[in-house]
């Protein structure tokens, strides 16, 4: 029994190092997203080093809806129908993910 619980224990650990992994550069720095929620179709991402961003968003399903990169702070989402979805961003090593609602 004891063998067991050792196991679980080592797939344990090892599951959440694979969890901390993913994620080697942290929080992206000076994330700023706005209007929050969205009601003009268009919503603007600042960070601190402002380099190029690659977004993905998914819809409370998990299906991804949208995949783009942006060079600036603007980010156009006009195409995507009106509800509550998960934005992430990725810039160099970090990301962020917040929540976009749109109006």
């Amino acid at each position: 029994m004891k063998q067991i619980y050792l196991v679980l224990f080592f797939l344990f650990i090892s599951f959440s190092y694979g969890q901390e992994a993913q994620n080697p550069g942290g929080e992206i720095e000076g994330f700023k997203l706005y209007p929050n929620p969205v009601s003009t179709g268009k919503v603007y991402i600042q960070t601190a080093s402002n380099a190029p961003k690659r977004i993905l968003i998914f819809d409370v399903f998990g299906t991804q809806r949208l995949e783009t990169t942006i060079l600036r702070k603007e980010l156009n989402v006009s195409n995507l129908v009106a509800g509550v979805y998960v934005l992430r961003v990725y810039e160099k090593d970090r990301v962020a993910t917040r929540k976009l609602i749109i109006k």
